[in-house]
């Protein structure tokens, strides 16, 4: 069986087939800039042969017909005919507390991902004109099914998602703690189990997915008791262009002395801060890292403020679970940033926690990097969002 796993936004679309008898990837690639000019799609095989060109793409309809083109090409394509692709798994960042599980696409199913743009506008809002244009595309005989990342977080009991505010507003509008990045949440904390040769019923674990967006999420017995993210992917620790958690009052407090809109202010929390507010230099980390290399204050400082900011909610989410088994980094600088790792089991060595420095400084994938005499142990895990979609399509197409 082969799956076609879609991450879309406003102006792009990523893509992966997946071979579901090995679990291995076919073909990848995106689809950039739709909707704008100078579209391209950038397109890789397993056996790596790969183009990147420049296609008119005004809408996701037009970017589905660029990836069906790319999969059926003659010098770079996988397969003969879409008739080869089985099913089209979909990543959609907000389900809110309308989805807790896999959903097959169905009308309904889709309105109801709509009813939730405004928790993420960007995000779904691209889902659903993804979701619109592969069915031009592909049509209705291949089923699709649509995988919540705020699914694996819907076990989060009420003492953890609840806001201190009027309850009224979690009764209008659902105001409450949502999270995100739970597929990856989910994959790497049993990969983790495996890894470690135990039921992840019998542990608890603290899961670091540290990107260019970042979340940290406690999972215990298997289920998610807390995660960083709120309402919406702001909450949390800095990110490269996020604020994370901060005093409320600094929002109104900005908004008057500046005269912002709500709106600008929402684009100064999400689009101008964290590594970029703080270095002033960029949100790409490898940027702001080669400025603390070259002696920048401002670069070496948001990396101690983020590192320190990572340690505290470990912590926090050790003593929530009332220990820890195991703690997990993932994502892009999770898996690449052996400094930030170091870093940040540096705070945790009062609770007997120690890396193997050397395993550390090298380790770019999945692999065990804490010391022997380590109080437990630490692990580098290469999340696989594209598998775990991947995987609960097929479940669902085959009870179909």
């Amino acid at each position: 069986m082969k799956i076609l796993v879609i991450n879309a936004g406003s102006s792009s679309l990523k893509y992966q087939l997946i071979d579901m008898d090995t679990e291995q990837m076919i073909a990848k690639g995106n689809c950039e800039r739709i909707g704008q000019e100078g579209s391209f799609i950038g397109h890789k095989t397993a056996d790596g042969r790969s183009f990147t060109k420049e296609i008119p793409m005004p809408d996701h309809a037009k970017a589905f017909l660029a990836v069906s083109d790319a999969l059926l090409s003659e010098e770079y394509g996988v397969i003969k005919n879409l008739d080869e692709v089985a099913a089209i798994g979909h990543r959609i960042v907000q389900g809110g507390a309308l989805f807790s599980d896999p959903e097959l696409v169905t009308e309904e199913v889709i309105k109801g991902i709509e009813s939730l743009i405004p928790l993420a506008p960007l995000h779904n809002a691209g889902h659903v004109q993804a979701i619109r244009g592969c069915q031009q595309v592909f049509g209705d005989k291949i089923p699709m099914v649509v995988v919540f990342d705020t699914a694996f977080h819907s076990t989060m009991p009420e003492k953890a998602y609840m806001y201190a505010v009027p309850y009224e507003y979690y009764e209008k509008y659902a105001v409450r703690r949502y999270g995100a990045h739970g597929t990856s949440h989910r994959f790497v904390s049993g990969a983790m189990a495996d890894l470690m040769g135990k039921d992840i019923k019998d542990l608890k674990l603290i899961t670091c997915h540290i990107g260019n967006g970042s979340s940290i999420t406690a999972v215990q017995n298997g289920k998610v008791i807390d995660t960083s993210m709120g309402l919406t992917p702001l909450d949390g620790i800095l990110m490269g262009t996020r604020s994370g958690c901060l005093d409320p009052s600094v929002v109104t407090f900005i908004a008057e002395k500046e005269g912002f809109t709500p709106q600008e202010m929402n684009t100064l929390l999400n689009k101008k801060s964290g590594l970029l507010g703080i270095s002033g230099i960029s949100s790409d980390d490898r940027d702001v890292t080669k400025a603390e290399e070259e002696g920048n204050h401002r670069a070496a400082l948001v990396h101690q403020m983020l590192y320190y900011q990572i340690a505290k909610y470990i912590g926090q989410y050790w003593v929530a679970m009332g220990g820890c088994d195991g703690i997990v980094f993932t994502a892009g600088l999770g898996e690449n940033q052996p400094a930030l790792r170091e870093s940040v089991v540096d705070y945790l060595a009062f609770a007997g926690v120690k890396l193997n420095k050397e395993v550390n400084a090298k380790t770019r994938d999945t692999a065990f990097i804490s010391a022997e005499d380590s109080s437990i142990p630490v692990a580098v895990i290469a999340t696989n969002e594209e598998l775990a979609i991947a995987r609960d399509t097929k479940s669902i197409v085959e009870k179909l």
